[in-house]
């Protein structure tokens, strides 16, 4: 579970976020659409503790994590990465995966931070690439995959340690329509198998009604 109360954030002068509060249920998924500007990457990167809040409070369920305007004392650097790496899973626009790696490599990267063995950590991964049905590119690096393959591997990085949240930001926004489609149907497959909570700011239409919720942000509020 999610929940956010009164979450405000500001850069200088500018208000981005002016008081929103939101609660995602266990195994929900939620759509954010609005303008740019309006404050919807501004608040993903606040849940995904990327970002800190300048008051409000974020509670996030059994990850065991509360913001209240700052991290908690006893929530240090090194120990908050560790809580995002094995609790949240990010998909972005652009797919961020290390050249120098095979798809294979990029995906068990997170597995290794954790402590996953080796040999656990790939069973893992190329289960993942089955059913993504890139079982076959595993040993290509990104420049050898097509763009629609390099997102599908940025998912199966996002979910090898089965985060309870999965936290979307535009995921299909740099794909044609026919890979934009095939990637919606493959994250909401996944997140039904899964049972994560998701939250996907989205400009596209047929991804954000595919949700339970669709809620729209303007001038940084949830109307």
């Amino acid at each position: 579970m999610i929940q956010l109360t009164k979450i405000q954030k500001s850069y200088g002068d500018l208000k981005i976020l002016k008081g929103v509060s939101l609660n995602v249920k266990a195994g929900e998924t939620v759509s954010i659409v609005g303008a740019s500007g309006a404050g919807k990457t501004t608040l993903l990167q606040i849940i995904g503790t990327l970002d800190t809040p300048d008051r409000g409070s974020l509670l996030i369920d059994n990850g065991k994590l509360f913001l209240d305007g700052e991290y908690p004392q006893n929530t240090k650097d090194a120990s908050l990465s560790k809580f995002r790496n094995e609790y949240i899973g990010f998909v972005f626009q652009f797919h961020n995966l290390l050249e120098e790696f095979t798809a294979l490599e990029n995906i068990c990267i997170p597995a290794f931070i954790a402590g996953t063995s080796k040999h656990q950590a790939e069973e893992d991964a190329m289960t993942l690439l089955k059913t993504l049905n890139l079982q076959d590119r595993a040993n290509h690096k990104p420049s050898e995959l097509s763009g629609g393959e390099q997102q599908r591997v940025a998912v199966a990085r996002a979910l090898i340690n089965k985060p309870k949240i999965l936290l979307a930001d535009e995921p299909s926004g740099n794909l044609d329509s026919k890979n934009a489609s095939e990637l919606h149907q493959l994250l909401f497959q996944l997140n039904k198998e899964m049972g994560q909570s998701c939250v996907i700011v989205t400009h596209n239409k047929e991804l954000a009604d595919m949700a339970d919720r669709k809620l729209e942000m303007k001038d940084g509020v949830i109307i």
